[in-house]
């Protein structure tokens, strides 16, 4: 037996926001430019909103129009200083990475993670909480009473590596805190509905612990884009890569290369029913085409890629299985890159 804990943010919070502001300029840019070239950067707090980053693209957006409509969306007041810092991605980097040819975005390591645990192939405490973030925020758009910003926390024992119980689940959710007794009470019915499909109980709720929280959002914290890469993967549960995903064309193998690792181990497990889990590596070089290394990882051993593996995690041959067609980033960075 040991004890655990993973976290989820929930769509309001700061870094979340931030996330998905990024992630719907991108979308609009590929949507009029699939060829777009982006690294989009927001920063949030005090009354301002500042983006940044290098965007190439004959796409003509208007930032500010697309970070109000996020804003809206989310909960928050629109009623921000926006300023518009993006410029053009630097021309040494397109060198690696035009259609001729075809390298990646950048250095780095990605990591893709499936387990046996549910049909999702993810962690069961991490499915329950990205539930959890999924319904706290319909339930704020129809009760006013509950407000955007929010995280919850979850410590389990586990027995062989399999969820048991919940023995606390922290939920710290911004509210007008009025009728408290009434919300904690709403939010322990959900959590305890969702916990139920899979077969978990819980025995105790942490209902924010310092005992109130009206003053939230950008009024209460900064926010930041890619500050929660550990809540866009595995929650912990496996490793993560060295870069973000949001604000980030499909050239960006920090993006690409960690959902191609996904599905490749999800595939692994649907392939082979005697394996419990699977966690894959892959790490590229700027402007190299092939990657540079492929390890599979399991519960029974090391897998040897092979080498046709290899030519399907070409940036440009992940970019053609993927597609553009129906992904909105903005979703993505809703509740966590790998909800699928």
């Amino acid at each position: 037996m040991k004890i655990y804990s993973n976290e989820i943010v929930f769509r309001g919070h700061p870094d979340k926001v931030c996330d998905q502001i990024s992630d719907a300029i991108l979308d609009e840019c590929l949507r009029q430019d699939e060829n777009s070239r982006c690294g989009i950067e927001v920063m949030g707090g005090k009354g301002k909103i500042f983006i940044t980053g290098e965007v190439t693209t004959s796409a003509n957006i208007d930032v500010e129009l697309i970070t109000k409509r996020v804003l809206k969306s989310v909960g928050y007041s629109t009623n921000y200083e926006i300023i518009d810092n993006l410029g053009k991605q630097s021309l040494d980097i397109a060198l690696g990475t035009n259609d001729s040819v075809g390298g990646a975005g950048d250095n780095g390591m990605m990591f893709g993670y499936a387990t046996r645990d549910n049909e999702k192939f993810l962690p069961t405490a991490m499915v329950i909480l990205q539930e959890l973030s999924m319904e706290y925020d319909d339930l704020r758009k129809k009760d006013n009473r509950f407000l955007p910003d929010g995280k919850a926390q979850l410590t389990g024992i586990y027995e062989n590596n399999q969820l048991k119980y919940i023995e606390t689940l922290t939920i710290c959710y911004q509210n007008t805190e009025e009728e408290r007794k009434i919300t904690d009470q709403i939010l322990k019915d959900i959590s305890g509905k969702i916990a139920n499909k899979y077969n978990i109980n819980i025995n105790n709720f942490l209902i924010n612990p310092t005992g109130r929280f009206k003053i939230g959002g950008f009024e209460g914290d900064a926010g930041l884009t890619g500050r929660k890469i550990v809540v866009d993967t595995y929650q912990s549960f496996a490793k993560v890569g060295g870069g973000a995903f949001s604000g980030k064309d499909l050239t960006k193998v920090d993006r690409t290369g960690a959902y191609k690792a996904r599905e490749i181990a999800k595939n692994i497990l649907i392939d082979n029913n005697q394996l419990s889990w699977c966690e894959v590596q892959i790490a590229y070089a700027i402007g190299i085409e092939e990657p540079l290394s492929i390890n599979i990882e399991t519960d029974l051993g090391e897998i040897e890629p092979k080498k046709a593996l290899y030519n399907d995690c070409k940036p440009k041959n992940i970019i053609k299985d993927l597609g553009l067609k129906n992904i909105c980033y903005e979703d993505k960075a809703k509740f966590g890159h790998f909800i699928d």
